[in-house]
């Protein structure tokens, strides 16, 4: 068979078999070119997804989950509905000391101020922190450093800012370290500007140390946002359950009120996405491959057409001595190539395209994918389906053919 491949004789009817009738050869490889193509496309653009959706996470601790108070919506030992639920510093030690798996409880307040520099002023939402967030939660720094425990301890009274703030609030280039700025008319040393990202919860435009939150805005032991950290072998959801359940008991929270405890769980989002990508990534073989098989019946089709019109060649092979096998043999081998040199071009084409997609969406801050692109073990597997889907369908055309009578095919032409 190897031998067969390698001979001239070979290629040079494969070739004369299509140029034959050009336009027809052409039109039969659209099939497979562009099956290939959408296959090579969309599982690029679906891992260009991924790539975006972990360099977003890669800073987060995913098995955790924010916790905020909302107010009661369901009236519960002597409590109207309505009432504020204030989570304190002792539901951390509560928390810390109840609830099995936890890892870390971080406490942050959260502060609506005015941020003013110069003559630029606007309204911001910020946090009072501890540097351990910023250990379970990092940020992206532009600029600069975050807030450390000494910044803590001295009650300093310096800031972060997000990208969002650094562009309203200073000239673009501009370096912001040691800058101040005014938060409700008190001074601010900005040490750091990080690049904003939200999953869902409240948007912060600025970080303080938590000491000197507390003392600014006279918030006392008040925490208006709590992040927990659960153990990799506990279940983050079981957690989640566990510990909201403790905060309904020390807050005297109706059980099925659901608007008193608010917030979200990293984990079960990771995993909502996870889920969504393979989702994605099946419906692109399936699209792919049932787009493939299209093209590669199509090549069937047009086959049975060609072994028609060459009966009388056919024929006359048989006539001086071709066994039915090289017969056979041949088709195939035509089958295998326009579907090789489709799907090559497939290829090609898909990764012309993915390149496109990464020069104009896969650029900056805010690109929807990151570096869209298929390994090399992925392009090898769509060969070998193409080979595989090409062989097969060759046996149609390659058994009519050899079907073919040479006495019968002499006189019928």
């Amino acid at each position: 068979m190897i031998k067969f491949l390698l001979e001239k004789d070979t290629w040079q009817e494969v070739f004369d078999s299509l140029t034959k009738n050009k336009l027809r050869s052409v039109l039969t490889m659209v099939g497979v070119w562009w099956g290939i193509l959408l296959l090579i496309s969309l599982l690029g653009s679906a891992k260009g997804i991924e790539n975006n959706f972990n360099t977003r996470f890669e800073n987060f601790a995913t098995n955790s989950l924010f916790i905020f108070g909302g107010r009661t919506t369901i009236p519960f030992k002597g409590y109207q509905e309505g009432r504020r639920v204030q989570m304190t510093l002792n539901d951390v030690t509560s928390i810390k000391e109840n609830i099995p798996g936890v890892e870390y409880v971080v406490p942050s307040i959260q502060v609506q101020s005015t941020l003013s520099r110069n003559s630029l002023t606007s309204s911001f939402t910020g946090r009072g922190e501890v540097p351990l967030l910023d250990v379970l939660a990092k940020k992206d720094l532009i600029f600069g450093r975050n807030i450390n425990q000494s910044d803590i301890k001295e009650r300093r009274k310096v800031a972060v800012i997000s990208d969002d703030v650094y562009k309203q609030l200073f000239e673009k280039g501009e370096n912001p370290i040691d800058k101040f700025i005014k938060a409700n008319d008190v001074n601010f040393k900005i040490i750091g500007v990080f690049k904003q990202v939200n999953f869902g919860g409240p948007v912060i435009d600025f970080n303080m140390p938590y000491a000197t939150a507390q003392e600014i805005y006279n918030r006392g032991n008040d925490v208006d946002l709590l992040m927990i950290t659960g153990d990799p072998n506990f279940d983050i959801n079981q957690l989640d359950a566990d510990v909201k359940l403790l905060l309904r008991n020390i807050h005297d929270i109706h059980p099925d009120d659901n608007r008193a405890l608010n917030g979200f769980n990293l984990g079960e989002r990771f995993d909502q996405l996870t889920g969504f990508l393979t989702g994605m990534q099946f419906l692109t073989w399936f699209v792919g491959i049932a787009t493939l098989i299209a093209g590669v019946f199509a090549i069937g089709g047009i086959l049975l057409i060609s072994v028609k019109e060459r009966t009388k060649e056919i024929g006359v092979r048989r006539a001086l001595g071709a066994t039915p096998f090289l017969i056979k043999r041949q088709i195939i081998v035509e089958s295998v190539a326009i579907s090789l040199i489709s799907g090559v071009l497939g290829i090609i084409s898909g990764g012309l395209i993915l390149m496109l997609v990464n020069k104009f969406a896969g650029q900056g801050p805010d690109a929807a994918m990151r570096n869209p692109s298929v390994s090399i073990g992925m392009v090898f597997l769509a060969l070998i389906i193409v080979t595989i889907l090409g062989t097969l369908i060759g046996l149609i055309p390659a058994t009519k053919a050899t079907n073919v009578k040479p006495i019968e095919a002499l006189r019928e032409e």
